[in-house]
């Protein structure tokens, strides 16, 4: 195909529209509600915990500014896909300009990308606390800290440019093609393109396996060294309590890395329901259990949050 052919043809992709997966039209005012409380669960639950980290001054510690970075992961994460989705599901409009289809994926693929490599930055402050807590305040300084999670935002950002190049390349033999998805993601755009698409499924999994195998591989052994480390507490208080700053973390990473796993280079072949299913735990269930694990299982995050909860309802008290 010459240079000008081409160039036309890519201008035609361009224009091109892209067909979401819609919900069930029969219950659409049910399915606009849930996503709507999901939502408004996701926003309300992540943004408290950034907010409760940043007013009080005994969680300024590595961890807790881990954890308001996540915060603020999960807030712009759920953002990118859940209001399109009620959009969809409360107009019938599942038509979407395949630009914008590509701009979704590249912020979606992004903070999921950022994601991992946090969750892996989590881990090791933990290895650290836990296996080596004489040398924690030294090592674990507020400039490193910074750095590292800089590292995990730059890091999701700069390798959704490959996906994002790749996807942009992909041909659609109709004016509206359907996608088999809630929202715009690389599998279910791969599926669906009339180009050959072997080099962008290698690079898929190639990538997927490097950005999220590996940090997966390395909390696993991270946490082999955290758990062998809290066995030898002679105290049984002490075990508890370093299982205690732990558990929220693993809850989390067991969660997101399942779904994403599954997601991305799981083995093909189910039935598309459960495809969907798998899509639309790895893009909304993550960003909502987040800020409900570690309200429920943080003892100073409970703490920090009662203490806010009390004072703001004693002030409404006073001003009644």
């Amino acid at each position: 195909m010459s240079s000008s052919a081409e160039h036309e043809y890519e201008n035609q992709t361009m224009g091109k529209n892209i067909l979401l997966l819609n919900f069930s039209s029969d219950r659409f005012f049910i399915i606009t509600f849930l996503l709507s409380i999901i939502y408004c669960t996701t926003l309300i639950g992540n943004l408290c915990i950034f907010i409760i980290i940043r007013v009080e001054a005994h969680l300024h510690t590595p961890m807790y500014f881990f954890l308001s970075n996540l915060s603020v992961l999960d807030t712009c994460y759920s953002s990118t896909t859940l209001p399109t989705m009620i959009f969809n599901c409360a107009t019938g409009n599942k038509r979407i300009s395949f630009v914008k289809c590509i701009a979704q994926l590249y912020l979606f693929v992004s903070l999921g990308g950022s994601e991992c490599i946090l969750l892996a930055v989590m881990a090791y402050d933990r290895f650290v606390a836990i296996c080596n807590p004489l040398r924690y305040p030294v090592l674990m300084r507020r400039k490193l800290c910074a750095g590292l999670a800089a590292a995990s935002w730059l890091s999701g950002f700069l390798d959704s440019i490959l996906h994002t190049v790749m996807a942009s390349k992909l041909r659609f033999c109709q004016r509206d093609e359907s996608v088999n998805n809630f929202f715009c993601d690389v599998p279910p755009l791969v599926q669906v393109a009339c180009n050959p698409t072997k080099t962008s499924k290698i690079l898929l999994y190639v990538v997927s396996v490097f950005l999220g195998f590996s940090p997966f591989l390395y909390i696993v052994i991270t946490y082999v060294h955290i758990i062998s480390t809290i066995m030898k507490i002679k105290s049984s208080e002490g075990r508890s309590k370093a299982f205690s700053t732990c558990s929220s973390h693993l809850i989390i990473v067991t969660v997101f890395y399942n779904t994403a796993i599954f997601n991305y280079v799981g083995p093909r072949g189910y039935s598309i329901e459960m495809e969907n299913v798998a899509s639309l735990l790895y893009g909304i269930l993550t960003p909502v259990v987040n800020p409900i694990i570690y309200c429920l299982r943080n003892k100073e995050v409970k703490g920090a949050l009662r203490k806010h909860y009390l004072n703001i309802k004693h002030y409404g008290n006073c001003i009644l």
